[in-house]
């Protein structure tokens, strides 16, 4: 991606990067997401247990009709859609990572949000992770507080993890929906997934 637009491109301007295969192999951190996660994740976006049998291959079913948000996945990035002229921005993302790496170690959290301070407060508890074994898992909440973030398409930050050895980062993006494109896609699901 051209650096010369990371101010107005912020997390999207910097491109996957070039693969460093030793690195890939030892992560030092990993979100793991189970295939139970992955089903409810999708119950939740409205798909229903014949949508979800076409994606799983199994038998795998929606017990509830409810509706959630994406965030719920244990998964790196952190994504939150805000409707056009919502008064504030309150947002509680849980996490839980494995240690892969260095079996005692300890893991300082650092919050990347230059372009986004003058919008967002982001505060990550605990700020600290510290493991004994490799396989440990340790949880941690990430919360984002802003203003409305009207005629601004999107905002950005990321939550970087690091314990001298390994860099584990995790964008966190926020962006504005006008409020009759969350309806029609929910409609749009609605009649083009049925039972």
């Amino acid at each position: 991606m051209d650096p010369k637009y990371e101010d107005v491109h912020m997390e999207f301007s910097a491109g996957a990067g070039l693969l460093n295969p030793t690195k890939a192999v030892f992560p030092g951190l990993v979100y793991d997401a189970s295939e139970k996660d992955c089903v409810e994740f999708l119950c939740k976006q409205g798909y229903n247990t014949t949508a979800l049998g076409l994606i799983s291959g199994d038998k795998s079913v929606c017990r509830t009709a409810k509706r959630g948000r994406g965030w719920d996945l244990n998964y790196p990035s952190l994504t939150l859609a805000v409707e056009d002229g919502q008064k504030m921005i309150n947002a509680s993302f849980f996490r839980t990572v494995t240690n892969v790496g260095l079996p005692k170690s300890t893991y300082h959290v650092r919050i990347n949000n230059t372009l986004a301070r003058s919008f967002l407060s982001i505060k990550v508890e605990p700020s600290v992770l510290s493991f004994d074994a490799v396989g440990e898992k340790k949880s941690f909440v990430v919360k984002v507080n802003g203003s409305n973030i009207t005629n601004l398409a999107v905002i950005s930050a990321s939550i970087i993890w690091e314990d001298g050895v390994h860099v584990v980062r995790s964008p966190l993006v926020i962006y504005n929906v006008l409020p009759q494109t969350l309806t029609n896609n929910t409609e749009n699901k609605k009649s083009s997934v049925r039972d």
